[in-house]
């Protein structure tokens, strides 16, 4: 299985010469089974490069992964191109529990006036696939699903194949509990052992007085959930829409010292548009 970040920024696209190390798209992360399946989670606008790379590619079968609504993790679907090919089959799969309400979503990222092409419109078969928090498998990969804590639900995701496991848990605050969300220590069991994890990191301390509530955890404890579940390795995800490259360094090597002087061996690093992991 191999991982491939296309964007790790929170809440907005951002660009200029103080965010070059890290990107600054929007969620969307590839991973590649060892059979060559597709399967891309969210649909920020990370996503845009990643379709040039697949109709380069010559890719035909493509599943998406949705997390949740909000518009950092879908906007960059109408800039996905192989939605435009005709040879091309996409299967969406989200949070929602029936395929209705997950179209609906998709299709208010191409609405008139916003968009000059309507869902509709599209040239590729896609498949709306509304599972609710169930559990399923795609090829060889067998999917894990657990309720986020976040404003209008979501959804997070574990990856296993051949002993190896990916767990992806976006804009899910460890400190308040939204309704469906769940307790800290249904995400500790979730990521318990997890090869490599992403997981929102986007507040400090003093920022997180001021936005209590809005989805989002502080670095600190995202931290602390990797090491209470074990997890090998750590990626501190979804950066804040003005954390530079410089403090987001400062942030990844706060946390190194922690889980050095925690005795822990576990990786740590600031997940970065273009790194490519291998399980």
């Amino acid at each position: 299985m191999i991982v491939r970040c296309w964007g790790a920024r929170g809440s907005i696209a951002v660009s200029g010469k103080e965010f070059n190390k890290f990107g600054g798209d929007t969620a969307c992360i590839e991973v590649r089974s060892n059979a060559g399946d597709i399967i891309v989670i969210d649909a920020g606008t990370g996503i845009r490069g990643l379709g040039n790379t697949l109709i380069r590619e010559g890719a035909k079968n493509i599943n998406l992964l949705l997390t949740h609504a909000h518009w950092d993790h879908l906007s960059g679907f109408p800039f996905f191109k192989p939605i435009y090919r005709n040879d091309t089959e996409i299967k969406i799969f989200g949070p929602q529990s029936t395929q209705d309400s997950l179209k609906s979503i998709i299709s208010k990222t191409m609405t008139s006036p916003y968009f000059p092409i309507e869902l509709e419109d599209i040239n590729a078969k896609i498949s709306f696939l509304g599972m609710g928090h169930n559990n399923y498998s795609i090829g060889s990969v067998k999917i894990s699903t657990i309720p986020l804590s976040h404003p209008n639900q979501g959804v997070g995701y574990r990856l296993e194949e051949d002993g190896k496991s990916f767990v992806f848990l976006t804009d899910n605050e460890l400190t308040y509990h939204h309704p469906i969300g769940l307790l800290y220590e249904a995400y500790v069991n979730f990521a318990k052992d997890a090869d490599l994890m992403f997981h929102d990191a986007e507040y400090n301390r003093e920022e997180y007085k001021e936005t209590i509530g809005w989805g989002h955890s502080v670095y600190l404890d995202t931290l602390n959930l990797a090491l209470d579940a074990n997890v090998k390795a750590l990626g501190l995800f979804h950066h804040n829409q003005e954390r530079t490259d410089a403090e987001v360094e400062r942030i990844e090597a706060e946390c190194r010292g922690i889980a050095s002087k925690r005795g822990s061996k576990m990786r740590v690093f600031a997940v970065a548009t273009g790194m490519e992991i291998k399980l």
